[in-house]
């Protein structure tokens, strides 16, 4: 069972919320880019160690 947290929405893109922060299983990620992404899906090789790559393009890293 998920227990993902969400902090507050900072804007939008394609129609979903941006969060500022999101916690999963007690680690939270802060919100950092948009990533670049085509018809065919997102790249992994833009996301680094660390970060989190969620739908719909949205890279958040882990907070320190």
């Amino acid at each position: 069972m998920s227990t993902q947290k969400n902090g507050r929405a900072i804007g939008s893109h394609l129609g979903k919320p941006i969060y500022e922060s999101i916690t999963d299983q007690d680690v939270t990620y802060i919100f950092d880019r948009l990533a670049e992404c085509d018809t065919e899906g997102c790249p992994l090789d833009q996301v680094k160690r660390g970060e989190l790559l969620l739908q719909p393009g949205l890279i958040y890293r882990q907070a320190s």
